[in-house]
């Protein structure tokens, strides 16, 4: 039960620092300025933070896409995705409300009052449903790397996973920001949405990641993923446990 309560708290806290860190490295001020580049890359390297110190608490998820792909992938039970999804949604919810505290109301609010700091929006350039296109697209990448990570055959190459997720982030930010906000990530999605009122096409935020999920951990499931045999316990392998232990 324990176990289960730090999972949850992990998820939690991670999605919380999530949006408090990557959303303030979006804000966009004289004194700041910011541009797609800058904004990419501070999402990636919250990332790379948030993997590296939750990652052996919970597997460091913070996104019900990757929770609902780890369903599919076998890695959690359907009462733990449940879970992990309610944290993560709630996390992000609390995430915002700590952002919109530390920073100055004139931040917050995008000029001219049309949305709100970190609200994912589409393009005005593209229809809602090449929209959503891109988001599948940017999601399942992020998936596929989700499901390289968890393949049995790099069990033992897992030192810089934080790096992988961190860099992946920030490559699909970099891609897809100008054009829907490069989300991937329901819960990202959400709690700005809830606290600014504007859910102008949020369901591509849902519908998008989560179809991706299911695709891209359905096809790496059944197409790439490969079991290892146990390897065979030797003299040499009995003298690195001990050392280990």
């Amino acid at each position: 039960m324990w176990d289960r309560l730090c999972w949850f708290l992990a998820e939690f806290i991670g999605t919380s620092m999530l949006m408090l860190f990557g959303c303030m490295g979006c804000m966009d001020t004289e004194i700041f300025p910011s541009n797609n580049l800058t904004r990419s890359l501070n999402f990636g390297l919250v990332v790379l933070v948030i993997v590296q110190c939750f990652a052996c608490c919970s597997g460091a998820h913070f996104n019900p896409a990757v929770s609902l792909a780890a369903y599919i992938y076998d890695i959690l039970s359907l009462p733990m995705t449940l879970a992990y999804v309610s944290a993560q949604i709630l996390g992000a919810y609390c995430g915002y409300g700590l952002l919109i505290v530390f920073l100055p109301g004139n931040v917050i609010q995008v000029p001219g009052g049309s949305s709100g700091l970190c609200v994912t929006g589409v393009n005005a350039e593209i229809d809602v449903w090449q929209g959503l296109g891109i988001e599948i697209c940017i999601t399942m990448a992020l998936v596929f790397v989700c499901c390289s990570v968890w393949d049995p055959r790099n069990k033992h190459q897992q030192d810089s996973v934080a790096l992988r997720f961190g860099f992946a982030v920030a490559c699909l930010s970099i891609t897809a920001g100008p054009i829907t906000g490069a989300s991937m990530n329901p819960a990202r999605s959400l709690g700005p949405a809830i606290w600014h009122n504007d859910f102008r096409n949020h369901w591509i935020y849902w519908i998008g990641p989560l179809s991706a999920a299911i695709i891209a951990s359905s096809i790496y499931k059944f197409l790439f993923r490969r079991e290892v045999p146990e390897e065979k316990e030797t003299g040499l392998s009995k003298i690195n446990e001990v050392q280990c232990t």
